[in-house]
């Protein structure tokens, strides 16, 4: 198991996502690009509440091919996504630090 740390939130407790999740979290980072992004160190990520909102209420994502953008996929969340996403919103998280299994 991995630990989900809250950087931006640090009262609230981490949450535990399988070891997949690390190669998982990719698929929902906020791209650390533009005047907004914050400084993020290794195994750091950003994602938007607003996003994480819509995926939630969409009940997936979007993926599109790094070697075709023409080839678009929509991925269901899955329970254990979904959870971390509520509580993502729910604390208004949107900066994490994985720690734990590699």
């Amino acid at each position: 198991m991995i630990q989900v740390i809250p950087i931006d939130q640090p009262t609230v407790s981490p949450f535990s996502m399988s070891d997949r999740f690390r190669k998982e979290i990719v698929y929902f980072m906020t791209p650390a690009e533009g005047p907004e992004a914050p400084s993020l160190a290794k195994d750091e990520y950003w994602i938007r509440g607003d996003d994480a909102q819509r995926w939630l209420d969409e009940g997936g994502f979007t993926l599109v091919s790094p070697l075709d953008a023409q080839s678009v996929a929509e991925i269901e969340l899955t329970e254990e996504q979904e959870s971390w996403l509520e509580w993502m919103v729910a604390h208004q998280i949107t900066q994490v630090r994985l720690a734990g299994s590699v």
